[in-house]
């Protein structure tokens, strides 16, 4: 058999494999249960490998490269087309297999492993961040029952519980101090994490040239850095700016037909996170700017055309094009650059 391209349908414990030569003829259809993968293919030639990225995916990729393969990575909706019939995994091999193989195909960076950790910790902090936010809004929720009323913000929390709960006239029953106290203790430790946390990211860009770089940008901090430094990886993958602003879901979806451009809001696609932080970023600056208004004369008058969500959006799209310059062309950030 003169195998040329496989897919690969990954799993936890059975991998689909399907495998063509290079007439594009089916010449391998095999089950591999997940010990057997490895030994399954260093014995086999160097060949075109596609999966798509799913959970695991870069992980099989860094292996699979190991061992003299090429592998590419892509994303579930662009290898659905190429499924011709019902749904099964070797369905799914075999569209994937036909999907890596064309010309055209759009794929996903594999990851090493010194960016998957970065990113595990942003991951990590957020999901801290959801439940703290969870924590509050319930503790909030339960004082409202007995008629105390917090405003909204944590600094609220901390301030206010235990006043109500050392109040003895406010006939609360123990049961429920008890509770209050509890859940209070749950905030704190949440609020511990997050910080222990933010502090390990905080070390990592502090150690990393390219991440410390990107802080030059108003309205990229430590974080925004970091993770956008680890999830781009090398810039170069992208052709321009704008490629990198349309994957972060940047750029306005489009709905045009009959030679009409209908333009919509923006098309959300890619990874929330970074745009969230990038949008975030963007009303600090704006923020600032309504205090110093000679700090950044473009956003101004921006925003005497549009409101602030548009004018935020806009500036992230525009500190997203200037992280790829500056990344793709290793230059350092000047707020008076202009193309000559």
């Amino acid at each position: 058999m003169n195998i040329t391209t496989i897919g690969i349908d990954l799993a936890k414990n059975v991998f689909q494999v399907h495998g063509v030569n290079e007439r594009g003829q089916a010449v391998l259809k095999k089950q591999l249960k997940r010990s057997q993968v490895m030994a399954f293919f260093a014995n086999l030639p160097p060949c075109l490998i596609g999966m798509e990225a799913c959970g695991s995916a870069h992980h099989w990729a860094r292996k699979l490269q190991g061992l003299g393969h090429t592998t590419r990575l892509m994303a579930t909706q662009f290898v659905k087309p190429y499924v011709k019939s019902n749904k099964n995994d070797a369905a799914d091999a075999e569209a994937i297999c036909e999907a890596v193989a064309r010309p055209n195909m759009r794929f996903v960076p594999i990851k090493n492993l010194e960016q998957q950790a970065v990113l595990a910790l942003h991951r990590a902090r957020h999901g801290f961040v959801k439940a703290r936010t969870a924590q509050g809004n319930q503790i909030r929720g339960l004082l409202a029952e007995f008629g105390l009323i917090i405003p909204k913000g944590l600094v609220h929390i901390r301030t206010q519980v235990p006043a109500f709960l050392e109040d003895a006239s406010n006939e609360l029953p123990g049961e429920f101090r008890s509770l209050i106290h509890r859940l209070t203790q749950h905030l704190v430790e949440l609020n511990r994490q997050v910080d222990e946390i933010g502090a390990q990211i905080g070390i990592w860009h502090r150690n990393n040239e390219l991440s410390r770089k990107l802080t030059a940008i108003p309205g990229v901090g430590p974080l925004s850095a970091s993770a956008l430094t680890a999830t781009i990886g090398d810039a170069r993958n992208f052709s321009s700016g704008r490629q990198l602003a349309a994957w972060l879901g940047l750029v306005p979806r489009q709905s045009s037909s009959g030679g009409k451009d209908v333009l919509l809001g923006i098309s959300k696609r890619g990874d929330s996170y970074i745009r969230m932080l990038l949008i975030h970023g963007a009303r600090a600056v704006i923020a600032w700017a309504r205090q110093k208004p000679e700090s950044n004369r473009w956003l101004l008058k921006l925003m005497e055309r549009r409101n602030c969500n548009v004018a935020a959006v806009a500036l992230a799209n525009k500190n997203a094009r200037i992280v790829w310059a500056l990344l793709a062309h290793d230059r350092q950030y000047r707020a008076d650059y202009a193309l000559a």
